[in-house]
């Protein structure tokens, strides 16, 4: 099991996009579909467990609110940019396919010239990637403190679902069910620092990280081809499918992590899926509810950013405490799960506000 003794987690942050979309107003724009299939109205919030998701104003790019959450987060730390080594935007949505957004990102929150600059894109998961790369760049002592960060935008998905199906007269019941992870999907942005642990000694501290992979099943989610910023995507998902290779790959995962009684998590935060994801997968781990921390009942499934969001607000409503075991539960198509374990400590953590445009 790698090390990263010499790593911590300073800081993490969340910024939550000002519009509010409820499922019903989703279902009210969705009303001739509905009609015609005789669905019933409320069945989108029955079945996820969603109430609602947020979307950035028009024409935000992922770059705007991933400059800000840095910007915010070094502030909040007082960490002077000029100390960041590494920067990896790790969200599925970028500004343009070539070049990186984390060069635009780079810029604007005036980051060091002798900094790693990438992205890194896996479904969910790119976060949680962007965070192991960094924290083994500090081990190695490559550099003393790295940014991950990525923003999410499920504006132009939802958008062209609601379209698509309005207008596709062809649609049944069982053959609209591909497009109904789609509706649950949210915008959202997170960033988290990690540094050495000599600059911030009493801050969150890693105890394991492991790694699963389950590729057979890479096609049960899948977007159309990529257009960079201005695409207008569609999804098909097999949910049914989806779900239950996915929690047979988080269990694979989990059980790398070789916790014992004495050490089990005291706090847990999984993937913000939906209610009937989140009930299965720690049904299977053997994992209280009551200990896992929501977020999905009012943001949706925000990709990549709504594991570190969900870790976020925990810490920052109290949830989390210092002294806890606090185990982060990754899983995204693919099927890939990446799981963490930490000590929580004194870590910084707060919903950074947007500046008035």
């Amino acid at each position: 099991m790698p090390s990263f003794d010499q790593v911590v987690l300073a800081g993490i942050a969340t910024i939550l996009p000002p519009i509010e979309v409820t499922s019903a107003e989703l279902e009210d724009r969705l009303s001739p579909v509905y009609q015609r299939l005789k669905l019933p109205p409320g069945r989108l919030q029955l079945m996820s467990g969603i109430e609602a998701r947020r979307l950035w104003n028009p024409g935000t790019r992922p770059s705007g609110p991933s400059i800000q959450a840095i910007t915010g987060l070094l502030d909040r730390v007082d960490l002077d940019p000029k100390r960041v080594g590494c920067l990896v935007h790790g969200s599925v949505c970028r500004d343009f396919l070539e070049p990186a957004t984390a060069s635009k990102v780079h810029h604007g929150a005036g980051l060091p010239s002798d900094c790693w600059v990438y992205d890194v894109s896996n479904a969910c998961l790119g976060i949680l990637n962007g965070m192991i790369q960094v924290a083994s760049a500090i081990q190695c002592g490559l550099i003393e403190a790295g940014v991950v960060v990525g923003t999410e935008n499920s504006r132009p998905l939802m958008e062209q679902t609601i379209m698509s199906l309005n207008e596709d007269h062809t649609l049944t019941r069982q053959s609209i069910k591909p497009a109904f992870a789609s509706l649950t999907i949210g915008s959202g942005c997170a960033a988290m620092l990690l540094a050495r642990r000599d600059r911030f000694p009493t801050a969150t501290r890693f105890n394991q990280v492991v790694a699963h992979a389950n590729t057979e099943f890479h096609d049960l989610c899948v977007s159309d081809e990529d257009a960079g910023a201005s695409m207008s995507p569609l999804m098909e998902t097999d949910s049914e499918e989806l779900m239950k290779r996915g929690i047979e790959t988080g269990v694979a995962a989990f059980q790398k992590l070789n916790l014992t009684q004495e050490d089990e998590f005291d706090v847990t935060v999984c993937h913000q899926v939906g209610v009937r994801h989140r009930a299965a997968m720690l049904e299977a781990m053997e994992l209280p509810l009551k200990r896992d921390y929501v977020a999905y009942d009012r943001l949706g499934n925000t990709g990549s950013a709504a594991l570190p969001t969900a870790l976020t607000l925990a810490a920052a409503e109290g949830f989390v405490q210092p002294q806890q075991r606090v185990g982060l539960l990754g899983i995204g198509s693919g099927i890939n799960s990446v799981m963490v374990d930490l000590n929580w400590g004194e870590t910084a953590a707060g919903v950074i506000a947007m500046p008035a445009s």
